[in-house]
């Protein structure tokens, strides 16, 4: 994603990370005149990433995706690296993504596919594993946010392991859970484990999308921009 960015003509002033996770160096790096905004949903995951800043005035929020804790048109260029999979739905989150943008501001992201584990989803049963949406859906989901000119590509991603085993621990190590509201609550117990682990083939598929899109709307020269201070629901210490 990062590399993209060298085709796009872009100096914005406040950058929004949506879902950062630990907050990064790469964007901070890339635009050290603008304010990185990095929000996410866990605070311990900020407080990580605490010293991971470059550029001024970083901020750290923490908030949800679906009702960002920012004012209208407040935000240049909003930044999402692999987090609207975990949405059961992604459309509010990228209306609000379009809500808090400026007119013309840009919003880049990256995302999973539906092909994403389609080993386990064979394996373990399709109401295990999480379901992700189609990039032609998520396009039409940009134009029905308000955005125009959206750019949808993908890539395929093929990890091979050396037994099931290592395919699941992976899994587990990297957070990659289910969060299906509809998934199984009670203990499967070792024989549904051996059962899945003989029927796992060792290699996990990853469907890797990539979007990009502008706000829609042309910027008035008699309209004020952005405030300088951006309203917050909360601020972290």
């Amino acid at each position: 994603m990062l590399e993209r960015l060298d085709y796009v003509k872009l100096a914005p002033r406040r950058i929004l990370d949506a879902a950062s996770g630990p907050p990064g160096r790469g964007l901070g790096k890339r635009y050290p005149q603008a304010q990185v905004i990095a929000l996410d949903f866990s605070l311990e995951m900020l407080r990580a990433g605490k010293r991971a800043f470059l550029g001024r005035n970083p901020l750290r929020l923490c908030g949800d995706l679906e009702r960002l804790p920012l004012a209208p048109a407040a935000i240049d260029f909003t930044w999402c690296n692999m987090a609207l999979h975990w949405l059961s739905d992604p459309l509010p989150a990228l209306r609000e993504f379009a809500r808090v943008l400026v007119p013309e501001g840009l919003l880049m992201f990256s995302t999973l596919g539906p092909d994403t584990l389609k080993e386990l989803r064979a394996a373990a049963g399709a109401s295990r594993v999480h379901a992700f949406t189609d990039m032609h859906d998520l396009g039409d989901m940009l134009v029905a946010a308000g955005f125009t000119a959206p750019v949808m590509d993908m890539e395929m991603l093929d990890i091979a392991y050396r037994d099931p085993a290592s395919l699941l621990a992976d899994l587990r190590a990297s957070g990659q859970t289910s969060a299906r509201t509809d998934r199984p609550r009670g203990l499967t117990g070792r024989r549904h484990g051996a059962a899945l682990r003989a029927k796992l083939a060792p290699k996990a598929t990853f469907e890797v999308v990539y979007g990009h899109a502008w706000k829609g709307g042309r910027k008035d020269p008699n309209v004020e921009p952005a405030p300088k201070t951006v309203r917050v629901f909360k601020r972290m210490p």
